[in-house]
């Protein structure tokens, strides 16, 4: 139950602390005074990671979802 509860944790947490950009988007933007524009694009690479993974999850729970419905059986009527 704690193993669970660690990888919960690492897997909420992790990413609000890591930074989001690619070597060349880093690169352009340390040059630049305007930190405005860094912490804008992390958003926007950011806001741009979440949808794959809300489609990866919805399929996963609709077959997961399938797989559970066809497995259980039919109750079955005595007379």
């Amino acid at each position: 139950m704690q193993k669970r509860a660690y990888i919960f944790v690492l897997t909420v947490l992790l990413p609000l602390f890591s930074g989001a950009q690619c070597a060349m988007c880093r690169a352009v933007l340390e040059s630049e005074a305007n930190k405005d524009t860094a912490q804008g694009i992390n958003d926007g690479i950011v806001y741009l990671m979440l949808f794959p993974y809300l489609l990866i999850g919805g399929v996963l729970f609709f077959v997961i979802r399938s797989f559970r419905k066809k497995n259980q059986s039919p109750v079955e009527k005595t007379s």
